[in-house]
């Protein structure tokens, strides 16, 4: 991410708009919800980053390769999984998009792993076809409406 959340909020209430439409983080966001539960201010982190990201498309101002890239990459590992991966998701991303980047974030990675906060292989979610079921109708609706 170029800019934390925090950082991203000052620059909305600083009236930046170029700056937040054009900044990765919205993108990088994979939704988790774990900084909306974490907020002290109670503010609805993630739903500010879907926001941002409809803002930036409706706007056309984002970087066209990598943004869009790192969702489609996620939203492949949850429709095949049933959840994310972080390791694959930012190695896929990384090795595409920025590949000595890796150098730049493997200390945190390592750190994550040995706490057990990430996982070295993706773990599929009980009932998967069931999650593809739903993903597919949703497509259908989302195509008809």
């Amino acid at each position: 991410m170029d800019h934390t959340p925090r950082a991203l909020f000052a620059l909305i209430m600083a009236g930046n708009k170029e700056a937040v439409l054009k900044s990765n983080t919205p993108w990088y966001c994979v939704s988790c919800y774990y900084c909306t539960v974490r907020c002290p201010q109670e503010i609805h982190i993630t739903d500010v980053m879907y926001t941002l990201k409809r803002i930036a498309l409706k706007e056309k101002v984002y970087d066209e390769t990598a943004a869009p890239d790192f969702s489609k990459t996620f939203i492949n590992w949850v429709e095949n999984y049933g959840r994310s991966f972080e390791l694959g998701l930012m190695s896929q991303h990384m090795l595409k998009h920025n590949p000595f980047g890796v150098f730049k974030v493997a200390e945190m990675g390592v750190g994550m792993v040995t706490k057990g906060r990430m996982a070295f292989a993706p773990k599929r979610i009980k009932n998967i076809d069931g999650l593809k079921a739903i993903l597919t109708k949703a497509k259908e609706l989302e195509v008809s409406a």
